[in-house]
């Protein structure tokens, strides 16, 4: 854009007009300024790396636009700010949206809840935005899957080193797939806090599996950004318990305890296993299964997992182990 203050090939002279400790922030309110034809610039005094640690690492971050716009810029920035009652997410544009609810079942408070706002915008609603300062979740969708595949790649080398490459290869995928995080996403309910466009909306984007699994991933990039990558693997290491209880059992790999079990009571002349849920504990969301198995009302093995299908397993282990013993 030419400025009429300064001569033909020097740089413009420019004036700070915003400062912020959030990149997010900077962003949008970048893409207000430019929004409205005022060239903006952005800098820091720290370089930004591919995984940065966190928010608080990142310093000031500067906004600056030509000296002789500096006022207009400023206004445009007051004009666009409103306060904002504890607890609620205001966004530069002047949207309210309180997301306390899913930071409940997140089990996760952020410290800069814009990330989160951003995590949860879906491309349709960033183009429906004239001003154009809306950010969608795509660059948090691509950082949540790398951070998603670094937490469970560790987790398998520390806690399965008896399996080789093939095998822990195998388990990731099925940690890593769209159908694992939607139903992730489902659980937690992260559907009913998407910003989506009208279009979206009408076709029921808030079911679809994969603008779910994606959300999924950009909540999971929020949490890094925010909190670190120790933060991010809690999440992550607790939401997917479920599933990773069911790679620890033998149907994963193709054995299947319940049906030995079967085979076993029929060669000794016994009834069939009569598995019993004996008590449920733990939130909805994250339940702990206490599963007993009989034969003939006798209960030869227990076991407790965070899905029935581990549970039943583990307990048909032992009630072979019990039974092969006498």
């Amino acid at each position: 854009m030419s400025d009429p203050d300064r001569r033909q090939g020097e740089p413009p002279a420019l004036a700070v007009v915003f400062r912020t400790h959030s990149d997010i922030e900077a962003v949008i309110v970048r893409g207000l300024l430019e929004s409205h034809g005022i060239y903006a610039a952005a800098s820091s005094d720290l370089t930004h790396a591919v995984f940065p640690i966190s928010i608080d690492g990142l310093g000031e971050v500067r906004i600056a636009v030509p000296a002789s716009q500096a006022e207009e810029a400023r206004a445009i920035i007051r004009d666009q700010r409103v306060p904002a009652p504890a607890g609620d997410v205001v966004s530069i544009t002047g949207d309210t949206r309180d997301l306390s609810a899913l930071e409940a079942r997140l089990e996760y408070t952020f410290r800069e809840p814009a990330i989160l706002d951003r995590a949860l915008t879906h491309r349709s609603r960033a183009h429906e935005d004239a001003t154009g300062s809306t950010i969608d979740n795509e660059s948090l969708e691509f950082l949540g899957d790398a951070v998603l595949g670094f937490v469970m790649a560790d987790l398998l080398f520390r806690d399965f080193p008896q399996f080789d490459e093939g095998q822990k290869s195998k388990i990731k995928a099925s940690l890593v797939s769209t159908a694992t995080l939607a139903r992730l996403a489902r659980r937690l309910g992260i559907g009913e806090f998407l910003a989506l466009g009208r279009g979206e909306e009408k076709t029921g984007g808030r079911t679809k599996q994969a603008l779910l699994a994606d959300s999924c991933e950009a909540v999971i990039a929020a949490i890094y950004l925010d909190g670190g990558i120790e933060e991010a693997r809690t999440f992550v290491t607790r939401e997917l318990a479920a599933d990773l209880e069911d790679v620890r059992s033998p149907d994963f790999w193709g054995r299947d305890y319940k049906s030995a079990l079967q085979e076993l009571a029929q060669s000794r002349d016994l009834p069939l296993p009569d598995y019993v849920v004996a008590a449920e504990s733990g939130p909805d969301h994250r339940k702990i299964f206490h599963v007993e198995v009989r034969v003939a009302g006798e209960a030869l093995g227990a076991a407790r997992a965070s899905s029935k299908k581990a549970a039943e397993q583990e307990a048909a282990h032992k009630a072979i182990d019990a039974l092969s013993g006498r």
